[in-house]
């Protein structure tokens, strides 16, 4: 990583509010624990925390809602990101800013503080072995969002030739690839803990959108009408694109450049290739909640 520790960084860059937090998260140096649990839904927040020993701080502002506690005597963290690869490229940010970046100099630490970021989230089932209820490990994620494209030294944590692979198989000319798919693996360590043997360790197309480019039409036509099929026929080394989610491969892209542990784990609500769905799926997503806390510390 290049040598940025004794550039100051320009307060258009970092903005820090007048009580010391960071920007979006308007959360403070020293109010993060080390392990992070990452859910879409701000409501899920006080879900997860309600499993927690004690809470010493909570946190709002916006979509972004933060709880820090203790987990069977470990400290740890739960934090909203809203919808999106755009707002996981705000919140991984100013997580590792807030650990990394010393606020009153505005310098880079000298010393990197790694952070574990676990996604729990919900995603959209691809093949027939991924029902509804089906718990998703992202061992691979492959990312339609673009997001990774505008940071330097991507090519170095993402895996070029998986990513040539699914290039070629799509097919995509022109319009039909603005966003250069990209290709990042899971932190292994973190994958083995807790995946373990009971998730499908998945490979998960990541999207820039819930309805067309996931495939949905409703009133607007689809620029590839067989993207889905195209999807769920794509092979590589014996791997098969598992399911359909908004926010994983940013997030392991991002972990990866900063040199983070990242990893997202889902539950299907709703199996693409069988055309159902769970609409009532929040009453058991606390169940992989519960299996991935009890796994993580």
């Amino acid at each position: 990583m290049q040598n940025i520790t004794q550039q100051s960084i320009a307060s258009s860059e970092l903005i820090i509010n007048p009580d010391g937090s960071v920007f979006h998260l308007h959360v403070k140096p020293g109010q993060l624990a080390s392990k992070i649990i990452l859910v879409g839904d701000p409501g899920r927040v006080p879900l997860v925390a309600s499993h927690f020993d004690s809470v010493e701080c909570d946190v709002s502002s916006r979509e972004f809602r933060t709880m820090t506690g203790t987990f069977r005597g470990q400290r740890l963290s739960v934090v909203s990101t809203g919808i999106g690869c755009d707002n996981i490229d705000i919140v991984v940010n100013e997580l590792d800013a807030l650990v990394n970046i010393d606020f009153d100099t505005r310098r880079v630490r000298p010393v990197l503080q790694q952070l574990e970021l676990v996604r729990i989230g919900t995603c959209g089932g691809l093949q027939s072995y991924t029902p509804e209820g089906t718990f998703v490990a992202s061992a691979v994620s492959i990312g339609f969002d673009g997001l990774l494209n505008f940071y330097g030294r991507r090519e170095e944590v993402c895996d070029m030739a998986f990513e040539q692979a699914f290039l070629q198989h799509m097919q995509w000319k022109g319009a039909q690839c603005i966003a250069h798919p990209y290709v990042v693996h899971a932190d292994a360590e973190l994958l083995q803990r807790i995946a373990r043997t009971d998730m499908v360790r998945g490979v998960t197309v990541a999207c820039g959108g819930f309805y067309g480019p996931q495939g949905r039409s409703l009133r607007l036509p689809l620029a590839d009408p067989e993207a889905n099929a195209k999807i769920e026929a794509f092979e590589y080394e014996g791997l098969h694109v598992t399911n359909f989610e908004m926010e994983s491969s940013a997030l392991a892209g991002l972990a990866r450049l900063l040199g983070h542990k990242a990893l997202t784990c889902c539950m299907v609500i709703a199996n693409r290739v069988a055309g159902k769905a769970n609409p009532n799926y929040k009453n058991s997503i606390d169940t992989l909640i519960q299996t991935v806390l009890e796994r993580f510390c």
